[in-house]
C-alpha cells in the first residue's frame, strides 16, 4: 500500500469541492515518547487512510499533533482505529465548531523534530510539570478575578480576528517568539494567576511547563483551547467570553465563535475577518481580504501580484526569484496594504 499521496494537490482540492460526502473535522495532540517515529508514522498512514482520513499530522519523538477530517459515516471506525493505539485511548478529539467538511483535501503525515516548533531545550526542564487545566466554567471564574492575567499564546494573525475579552495579545509571528516575549512581559507578576490559552491547547502544554520552570507559581491553561471552550460554553449555557473568529490551520482558515467581526480588510479597511492567501504563488502571503477587494484585485494582495499573475506561465517562471512580493519572505500578513509601490487603489 502506498504511504504517501501522489496526486496533484489542485486535482485533490477540486475533487473535495465536488465531493458531497459529509465529513467531520477533528484535532488532537498527545505528548508521548515515540521510539520509532518513522514506523509509527507509516502505521498511522496505513490504518487511517483506510477509513478515509484527510488532514495534516505531525509525528516526532515527543508525540503527535493532528488536524484531520473523517467521513462522518466512518467516525465509529476511526474512533476504533484511534483507540487501538494504546497511548491515544481515552484522549479527547476536539470537534470543529463551524465545519463545512472541506477542511483538508489530502492526508499528510510528516516527521518533525517537534510537534510544535518552540525553540526550547526540553532537557533543561520538566516538560510534564504543566499548568492546571481549566474547563470553560473554571476559566470564566478565574479570569473574572482581579489577580489574574490572561495571555493569548497565539500569533498576531490569529488574534487579529478573535480573542478572549481582556487578554494580553503579544505581537508575534511564531510561538517560538511568544515564549520569551511573554516571560519578559510578566517578570513583575510571577505571583499572580497566569492563565494561558491557544487554539486547541497544545502550545499551552509546553508553555505552562516552561513558565513554571521560570518561577511562575500560579500557572493555568485552558483545557482543549478555544475549540473545547466554545463547545462547553454552548453545551452548558455559559457566558462566551471569546470575541470573533477562531483562526484554524486548514482550508477553512477560521470558525465563528461569536458574531462579532473585529478585524478589517487589509486593502479597503471595511469590516472583514476572512483570511486568504494571495493567489500569486510567488507571494502567497496570508492576509485579510473582503469579497469586493477579492474581485477587484483578482484574489491578490497587491496590484504588483495581480499584474504578475496575468503574465504567461513561462514568463512567470522565468521571473520567479527575481521579484520580491509581500510574502516572498514568508510573512504572515505583515505588510501595509497602502504602500505606494503596491498602488492598490488604481
Amino acid at each position: 500500500m502506498k504511504l504517501y499521496n501522489r496526486v496533484n494537490s489542485e486535482e485533490l482540492r477540486q475533487k473535495l469541492k465536488e465531493d458531497k460526502t459529509e465529513r467531520t473535522t477533528l484535532s488532537f495532540y498527545k505528548y508521548y515518547q515515540i521510539k520509532n517515529p518513522q514506523l509509527f508514522r507509516d502505521h498511522l498512514y496505513t490504518n487511517w487512510s483506510k477509513v478515509g482520513v484527510l488532514g495534516r499530522i505531525y509525528v516526532a519523538h515527543e508525540g503527535v499533533n493532528g488536524q484531520l477530517s473523517v467521513p462522518s459515516k466512518n467516525m465509529e471506525l476511526f474512533q476504533k482505529a484511534f483507540d487501538d493505539i494504546l497511548f491515544f485511548k481515552g484522549e479527547r478529539l476536539n470537534i470543529a465548531i463551524e465545519d463545512d467538511g472541506k477542511s483538508f483535501f489530502k492526508l499528510q503525515i510528516k516527521l518533525k523534530e517537534k510537534i510544535v516548533a518552540d525553540g526550547l531545550d526540553d532537557k533543561s526542564f520538566d516538560v510534564t510539570n504543566r499548568g492546571v487545566h481549566l474547563d470553560a466554567e473554571s476559566f470564566n471564574q478565574l479570569t473574572d478575578q482581579e489577580n489574574t492575567i490572561l495571555i493569548d499564546m497565539r500569533n498576531h494573525y490569529e488574534t487579529e480576528v478573535g480573542y478572549f475579552d481582556g487578554a494580553i495579545r503579544p505581537d508575534v509571528e511564531t510561538f517560538r517568539e511568544a515564549l520569551p516575549k511573554v516571560e519578559e512581559m510578566l517578570q513583575s507578576d510571577k505571583e499572580k494567576n497566569i492563565v494561558m490559552y491557544c487554539t486547541g491547547g497544545i502550545r499551552c502544554e509546553k508553555a505552562s511547563a516552561y513558565y513554571k520552570h521560570k518561577g511562575f507559581t500560579n500557572v493555568y491553561q485552558l483545557d482543549g483551547g478555544i475549540i473545547e471552550y466554545a463547545r462547553q460554553a454552548k453545551k452548558n449555557g455559559l457566558k462566551n467570553k471569546f470575541i470573533g473568529k477562531n483562526f484554524v490551520f486548514d482550508e477553512r482558515m477560521g470558525e465563528k465563535i461569536s458574531d462579532d467581526v473585529i478585524a478589517s480588510c487589509h486593502q479597503c479597511g471595511e469590516p472583514c475577518d476572512d483570511h486568504v492567501n494571495c493567489l500569486n504563488d510567488a507571494c502567497h502571503i496570508l492576509f485579510i481580504q473582503c469579497k469586493s477587494c477579492a474581485e477587484k484585485h483578482v484574489n491578490c494582495c497587491s496590484s504588483k501580484c495581480t499584474d504578475f499573475n496575468k503574465l504567461p506561465e513561462e514568463e512567470r517562471n522565468l521571473l520567479k526569484g527575481t521579484i520580491e512580493f509581500n510574502g516572498t519572505k514568508f510573512g504572515k500578513g505583515r505588510y501595509k496594504a497602502f504602500h505606494k509601490d503596491m498602488d492598490l487603489e488604481k
